[in-house]
């Protein structure tokens, strides 16, 4: 049995009467809808509601599931204590994704457990529940740091356990939407903010799943989008099946998106295969990519495959361009995967007798020595983006205005603290960004005083 149905739904705690003392009113189009979902769960009668949840333990790389028996929570942190919540958890569904997520080595399960309490991401969708069915386990998820495909496949992991274990489960994707709607709003706004919301309902209310993975990552940062995940988990559990969607409801009236949808599955279609479609896609972008690079990027990825499939450091071709073999120079090599970074280093100046060798020494660390990434393993390399970029010398600037985001990286200094950042990257738009990403990578305190330095670069692809 597959996933009964599934409900995209915000979690206001406002919209919680108790909370709201009559402030919901505001967003009545939502609370009815609300209702309704809630409504239509009771009708299903499911043995397990999964929430997928924004609110609940997230890493970088690696999915939450929660674990034991039971949990509690009530909305003590918006001063109502009284609106607790028990709930038991489904056991054999949590082993049975965590058993097929261990098969294929993939980054989730229950460990790394930091409150087991109840998030308001899944208490809000369960006070609706709640008022209209009380039957049913739950099962709560965190979102992750990983790139969207990995989301999308956990949503198809979740789905086999279901089906596996023959659970009546339902699929609740809790998630806001763009953050930044209005000026009047709480984060203000931005006009990624609308235009975010007016795709997502687009998409959802058609159930065009496979359009989730065009939402680039840095569009969604400067939406301040919250949900987008939790969407892509839930798309992933009705993978190679046709979806009746319906859109009930969408309000920005506070300054936050607030959307409301319901999908119910009706049938297999091999078409709707969206993941595969999206890697074959990425493959094929990649494989032309690599056949149009320069040198730099070709030597860069054939000290990468080197070292991930062999563990041999190539020796640099004696047919590169003279520059990579007679000059020397600080590298970095850049590894993309589905459009989030997936490894960077480099050295600020010359470590090697050339900058061939530069490149060679600098992508075996960025594949495997990134110490905020694990190492690059050989399945991905067939998506694996790279890019090198060759530094330029080093130039004193005495104040920020001597500095361009676009043109320029910068070196913030602290005695021997010293943090490095490229120009040119998505999502840094400023120059006080740059400067504060800067000094938070040399781990210079923002009390203490600092110097700037800027460098140009000549980035290959």
């Amino acid at each position: 049995m597959s996933v009964m149905a599934a409900f995209m739904v915000p979690h206001p705690p406002m919209i919680v009467p108790e909370i709201g003392r009559g402030s919901e009113e505001q967003i009545r189009e939502t609370v009815t809808a609300y209702e309704r979902v809630a409504e239509e769960v009771a009708a299903l009668q499911p043995d397990t509601i999964i929430i997928t949840s924004p609110h609940a333990v997230m890493y970088a790389d690696y999915f939450h599931i929660s674990p034991g028996k039971k949990a509690t929570g009530s909305f003590r942190q918006f001063r109502v204590p009284g609106v607790r919540f028990a709930e038991q958890y489904d056991t054999v569904l949590v082993d049975r994704i965590c058993d097929l997520a261990d098969a294929e080595n993939f980054p989730a399960g229950t460990l790394g457990e930091r409150d087991p309490s109840l998030d308001h991401g899944t208490m809000v969708p369960l006070w609706f529940i709640r008022q209209k069915y009380s039957g049913g386990k739950i099962l709560r998820i965190g979102l992750s740091g990983l790139p969207l495909a990995d989301h999308y496949h956990l949503g198809q992991l979740i789905a086999q356990a279901v089906e596996e274990t023959g659970t009546r489960a339902v699929l609740i994707a809790s998630g806001d939407l763009s953050h930044k709607l209005q000026k009047y709003g709480p984060y203000g706004f931005a006009k990624e903010g609308p235009e975010y919301d007016s795709r997502i309902m687009d998409v959802c209310g058609r159930a065009a799943f496979g359009e989730l993975f065009d939402f680039d990552e840095t569009f969604c940062d400067k939406a301040a989008e919250c949900g987008h995940r939790s969407f892509v988990i839930m798309a992933g559990a009705f993978d190679g099946l046709d979806v009746r969607a319906t859109a009930l409801s969408h309000q920005d009236v506070t300054g936050v998106g607030y959307g409301i949808c319901t999908f119910y599955p009706e049938g297999k279609n091999e078409d709707r295969h969206f993941l595969k479609t999206y890697q074959e896609k990425k493959e094929q972008e990649c494989q032309e990519k690599a056949e149009q690079s320069d040198a730099y990027v070709r030597l860069a990825r054939a000290s990468v495959e080197a070292w991930v499939r062999k563990r041999e450091h190539i020796r640099a071709p004696k047919d590169l361009p003279a520059e990579m073999l007679d000059r020397r120079a600080g590298t970095f090599v850049s590894l993309h995967k589905d459009g989030k970074l997936r490894g960077c280093i480099g050295t600020i100046a010359s470590t090697q007798k050339n900058i061939a060798e530069e490149i060679i020494q600098n992508a075996i660390s960025a594949c495997a020595r990134d110490p905020r990434f694990a190492p690059v393993t050989p399945h991905e390399l067939k998506t694996l983006e790279i890019s090198v970029d060759v530094l330029g010398d080093l130039e004193p600037v005495t104040s920020p205005e001597e500095l361009d985001v676009k043109r320029y990286g910068v070196v913030v200094s602290h005695g021997r603290k010293r943090g490095l950042l490229l120009p040119n990257l998505d999502g840094v738009d400023t120059v006080e960004e740059q400067i504060e990403i800067a000094r938070q990578k040399g781990g210079i305190r923002e009390s203490e005083p600092y110097q700037l330095e800027r460098f140009e670069v000549v980035r290959h692809y």
